[in-house]
């Protein structure tokens, strides 16, 4: 019998929303490979504007680590090589042909296939990616040997995607996915599920990994509290994680001798008028996901959840880790006497306004700070959202002093920005926390390097 781990401390923020159980065709032209997406990741270009290519075929690689390759996930043209400030590469786009052609890796039996066979095929193939470590959040380094693998099989985010759904009917492929990463570590595979919500059998039936079941708010999954509970981690130590989606690719890569990038995005948020699931490839363009499906207005698109995605365009594209997009109001207006008013549809973790009453409650809520930054005020209410041994306030004082070391002894090396995000939320003063601890790891990750 797994193991059930009960997180206590945490919060639900419960939006309107919720992607209905249907999956429809994306019938999306466009596609980007985003290197920002890749934390420390330094991108050297392989094609030029105009390029065919194939899904598989080498776009960049990193500089630093250049066997670690970034590749297209479909067919088609390169038909944008897109720049920013000092000419930092920020995305690569194709157009697609439709043909889905593929480089032919080779398909591999993987009861024969030895590690360094795998880590081969990963890397040329551009899977290699989807794997990223802790510390640091960055793609996993090929030379290590992670302690443990996680695969997070739920997540707890607002508006988060349905894993059972999008895991339905691919049995096969996903525990094949799992036999290669359990070559991938001399430790285990943690494959993590919600004791509450897990339906699939996809998940339940898994072999080959131990079934760990967690039940509480968010963040209860999130692959650090899954560590903190299960395998802490210590200086030194190295972690390996994924979600479903990415093991499945990994699935089909050794079954089929192929890169296949299809993606399942849950299209969610208040301002969709229809939230469903679309099946696409990776990196898609959102334009067919929200063309006549959001309500007029300025609104604001993210790729990933409200709490730690990233500002995407209305023409933008879906994040390389993401498995859904978010469509909420912008806040930019100003509330006069605002904080006069009763706050009936003001979500409130604190009790300011009588909706903390409504516990089951569903919001529309915008990006609007409702005040603006201000002095640091020790409230003791973060410690009720953050569910770790870590006394967060501390952690974050660390950090803006730039100490090393108080930063190591206050467990930095077992978080990431996300777990941050609720903290965040509730911040009275209205700091930028998640870029705070981002800034943190940043430091370390380059004094170890």
């Amino acid at each position: 019998m797994s193991t059930v781990y009960k997180i206590k401390k945490g919060l639900d923020i419960k939006l309107i929303g919720e992607a209905e159980k249907i999956i429809v065709d994306l019938k999306a032209k466009r596609f980007a490979v985003k290197p920002p997406d890749f934390i420390g990741c330094f991108p050297k270009l392989l094609v030029q504007e105009g390029d065919a290519v194939k899904a598989g075929t080498p776009l960049f690689f990193d500089k630093y680590r250049d066997n670690i390759r970034f590749t297209s996930p479909v067919s088609g043209i390169v038909t944008g090589i897109e720049r920013g400030a000092k000419r930092k590469l920020l995305r690569v786009v194709i157009e697609s042909d439709g043909k889905e052609e593929a480089i032919d890796f080779g398909a591999a039996d993987v009861d024969k296939t030895d590690r360094d066979a795998i880590v081969d095929k990963l890397l040329k193939s551009g899977v290699w990616p989807v794997l990223r470590q802790r510390p640091y959040a960055v793609v996993a380094d090929p030379k290590d040997d992670p302690k443990a693998i996680f695969v997070s099989a739920f997540d707890t985010a607002p508006l988060a995607p349905d894993f059972n759904l999008i895991a339905h009917g691919n049995g096969e492929v996903f525990q094949a996915g799992l036999n290669i990463l359990s070559k991938l570590t001399s430790g285990k595979v943690h494959l993590n599920i919600d004791e509450k919500n897990t339906t699939s059998k996809v998940f339940l039936n898994s072999k080959n990994v131990q079934i760990n079941r967690f039940t509480g708010p968010h963040p209860a999954g999130n692959v650090s509290v899954h560590a903190s509970r299960i395998d802490p981690m210590n200086k030194g130590d190295v972690i390996w994680y994924l979600g479903p989606q990415e093991v499945m690719t990994i699935g089909r890569l050794f079954l089929e001798g192929r890169y296949d990038a299809e993606r399942i995005i849950a299209a969610t948020g208040s301002e969709i008028l229809h939230p469903r699931y679309y099946k696409t490839f990776l990196g898609a363009r959102i334009t067919n996901m929200i063309s006549d499906n959001v309500t007029e207005g300025n609104n604001r698109f993210i790729s990933g959840n409200v709490l730690t995605g990233a500002k995407i365009e209305k023409d933008g594209f879906v994040g390389f880790y993401d498995s859904m997009i978010t469509v909420i109001p912008e806040g930019d207006y100003y509330e006069f006497f605002g904080w006069l008013k009763p706050g009936f549809n003001k979500f409130s973790f604190s009790g300011t306004f009588p909706s903390k009453l409504f516990r089951n409650k569903k919001y529309r809520l915008d990006t609007n700070l409702h005040g603006g930054v201000r002095a640091y005020v020790m409230t003791g209410k973060m410690e009720r959202v953050f569910p770790f041994d870590i006394f967060p306030l501390q952690l974050i004082k660390a950090i803006m002093i730039e100490d090393i070391d108080l930063m190591e002894h206050l467990g930095i090396y077992e978080i990431d920005a996300e777990d941050f995000a609720l903290c965040e939320v509730i911040d009275t003063s209205k700091t930028n926390i998640q870029d705070l601890i981002r800034n943190g790891l940043e430091l370390i990750r380059k004094e170890m390097s």
